[in-house]
């Protein structure tokens, strides 16, 4: 924040509000060890030196680190057309467009965004967006709950444990089971399991494409016995992966759902981001938040409406579809711009070269001595590697030398403590990963 407007007397006046005597008392919550102990300014410094001394501690800052970081969230380049025309003051000061009339633009580009997302996952609608790839998890189990009239939920270990995690802690309070599979010895998907574990009281199945630990599947056998016992079936996606992969409408998905990070939006320390969704037609009463329809008005001129919805969506909580009633629209927005900037072949090329980069990690980095696949399964830009010794001792070494390897699975994975997740983009180099490997070389003992 770079200005407080708040007197000493106006801080003791909210404090009181609240019924707290001192600012100290306000965050008393956290723990000790855990508050700043100083800032490290002495007093007195003007605001044009506080920000001098600020920012001459921040160029001490050594080695530009290069990253090869994943686990659902990627470093690819963005066209700066996309800050310039996201950036315009009729989009970045937009408000929520419960008025039509007043937000043609906005609309629109909304409308055009649902169609990129239709056709980027071969589904037949998608709405506005929702927060996030988790929350569209969430709401993903929820429709299905609403058109099956069950409550049981199959869901695949290898779903991101972020959205897995937002998803069970969204479900908590909710009369909904959910029934993890664990994946089998070589980390892949238990496709006999999650075939097995679907039955006549599961409202649908969830599965990620690629996995969190970046191999490829194909869940079109899965997805069809789901519908024979009368279950949906729920993929999650890799955005700019869609460009090479067999989408969610060729495997039959009845919703489709990813984080839009990827496309258009830079990682900023973790958002904001959005979550994709789309789904079958039969499904459209069912999705949440909002969708733009694009009609003809008494003079036979095009405009934009929200559709398909009850006005409870809005403003009656406990009858709404779902409580997510706006979207994530500059974000939605910015993925829309970067999209149709590369199109079809530009996002081919951005998937390819993304590909072929994690080809050349593999073979640099398996030749290492101890170093192997986690499996042998077709993988996409991303791929696990079993290190000889416990993958964040290699991770906080090579982080000390400006490289930052990579994802660490056994955060959230029991056994996979000696797991690599390394992830290519189209911005690395052939030359960033033969220094990763040089580097990781050394510190491999014979």
């Amino acid at each position: 924040m770079p200005f407080v407007p708040h007197t000493p007397e106006e801080t003791q006046e909210m404090l009181a509000c609240i019924g707290v005597d001192s600012l100290d008392n306000l965050f008393a919550c956290i723990p000790a060890g855990m508050r700043p102990k100083h800032f490290n300014l002495p007093d007195g410094l003007s605001e044009y030196e506080s920000c001098s001394r600020l920012e001459d501690m921040a160029g001490r800052n050594k080695h530009p680190s290069i990253s090869f970081m994943g686990g659902g969230f990627y470093d690819h380049s963005i066209p700066k057309a996309v800050d310039a025309l996201s950036g315009r003051g009729e989009f970045l000061t937009a408000y929520t467009p419960y008025q039509a009339e007043a937000a043609q633009g906005t609309l629109q580009a909304i409308f055009e965004y649902q169609t990129v997302v239709t056709r980027l996952m071969g589904m037949d609608v998608a709405n506005a967006s929702v927060y996030d790839a988790g929350s569209a998890l969430f709401e993903a189990a929820m429709m299905a709950a609403r058109a099956t009239g069950r409550t049981r939920f199959v869901l695949d270990e290898g779903v991101n444990p972020l959205y897995r995690s937002m998803l069970n802690t969204l479900t908590a309070n909710l009369s909904m089971k959910i029934l993890t599979i664990k994946r089998d010895k070589t980390g892949l998907p238990d496709l006999n399991a999650l075939n097995g574990a679907i039955d006549g009281q599961t409202a649908a199945v969830m599965v990620q494409n690629p996995t969190f630990f970046g191999n490829v599947l194909d869940y079109t056998d899965l997805f069809q016995q789901a519908k024979t016992v009368g279950a949906l079936s729920v993929l999650c996606v890799y955005p700019v992966m869609q460009a090479v992969l067999k989408t969610p409408g060729e495997m039959r998905a009845d919703i489709a759902v990813a984080d839009g990070q990827s496309v258009g939006q830079p990682l900023n320390f973790g958002g904001p981001y959005l979550g994709m969704m789309a789904c079958s037609k039969a499904l459209i009463r069912q999705l949440p938040g909002r969708i733009a329809g694009r009609t003809v008005d008494l003079e036979g001129k095009t405009g934009y409406v929200l559709t398909l919805q009850a006005r409870e969506q809005h403003i009656r909580r406990a009858k709404a579809t779902s409580n997510i009633c706006s979207n994530q629209a500059l974000c939605a927005l910015r993925s829309l711009i970067h999209i149709s900037l590369l199109g079809p072949e530009g996002l081919i090329k951005t998937a390819e070269r993304s590909l072929e980069l994690s080809r050349y990690a593999e073979a640099k980095l398996c030749a290492l001595p101890g170093v192997t696949r986690l499996n042998n399964a077709p993988f996409g830009n991303e791929l696990a590697l079993r290190l000889p010794g416990p993958a964040k001792d290699f991770y906080a070494s090579l982080a000390r030398e400006g490289i930052i390897a990579g994802t660490l699975p056994g955060h959230w994975y029991e056994g996979e403590e000696n797991t690599l997740l390394v992830a290519c983009t189209e911005k690395n180099t052939e030359s960033q990963i033969d220094r990763f490997a040089a580097a990781l070389k050394m510190r491999i003992k014979p």
